[in-house]
């Protein structure tokens, strides 16, 4: 029997009699870029919460690592990074504090410490956020004064330094215009790697817009909390998106 890297069996989430995800059935091999396609509601962000293991299913069975996710160790668990949809950024810290954020589970108290102080090196902050085509004069702005678009982006580069082997992402490409757009997801999904840094082998990315999807191996569209299709990307008609648009 195939061993996959995440793999959902009739995975069932419910919240206050409430029915948010419904038998869900999905498997992901290493190395898969995977869009999860549908409109707010739909589910998507409880099913990117299940993988990470913020949220746990009313029912059925998941695994991650051929694991069950509560009995990960932590050298499992950091390989697992988000982007969140509320980004989830620190107001009282500047952008390049809030990206060093993601080197925390890599490094000690100490590194924490003078992060919060504003006493450790940024250099490899600075170079993440050079990928995610922030700025210099954005640095060591408060993330109070930033943009909407900014934010989006300092959030990715707080994730994509945690070096993660799977990235999970809840519309990364919010507040971000189309050609802004198509080159994070290039950074996320592409082959290329001009900045050489370490890339997330498997990718799992929740949107609505269809003009991203060139790219991924396969779409999953979802519509009130059901997997509605499944398909490769060359595979993808009209029909199945009439399903969940």
């Amino acid at each position: 029997m195939k061993k996959f890297l995440i793999d959902l069996k009739d995975v069932s989430y419910s919240f206050q009699n409430s029915h948010i995800l419904r038998n869900i059935n999905l498997s992901i091999s290493e190395g898969e870029k995977i869009a999860v396609l549908g409109q707010s509601g739909a589910g998507k962000t409880t099913l990117i919460s299940i993988i990470n293991g913020t949220l746990k299913q009313t029912n059925g069975n998941y695994k991650i690592f051929n694991k069950n996710h509560n009995t990960l160790k932590r050298e499992e668990r950091i390989k697992i990074g988000t982007i969140w949809q509320d980004l989830r950024l620190i107001e009282d810290l500047s952008a390049e504090q809030n990206v060093n954020c993601g080197l925390l589970s890599r490094k000690n108290f100490i590194f924490a410490i003078k992060n919060l102080s504003n006493l450790c090196s940024f250099k490899e902050a600075h170079k993440y956020m050079e990928i995610c085509n922030l700025k210099k004069t954005t640095f060591n702005k408060n993330i109070k004064n930033i943009s909407g678009g900014q934010r989006q982006r300092i959030a990715i580069a707080r994730t994509l330094i945690q070096e993660p082997n799977i990235l999970l992402a809840d519309e990364p490409f919010n507040n971000l215009d189309p050609k802004l757009s198509n080159t994070i997801k290039d950074i996320l999904i592409s082959k290329t790697n001009t900045y050489k840094f370490k890339k997330p082998d498997t990718v799992i990315v929740s949107l609505h817009r269809l003009d991203l999807l060139d790219g991924f191996h396969r779409v999953v569209g979802m519509n009130n909390g059901e997997i509605m299709f499944n398909v490769r990307m060359e595979n993808l008609k009209d029909y199945h998106l009439n399903k969940i648009y």
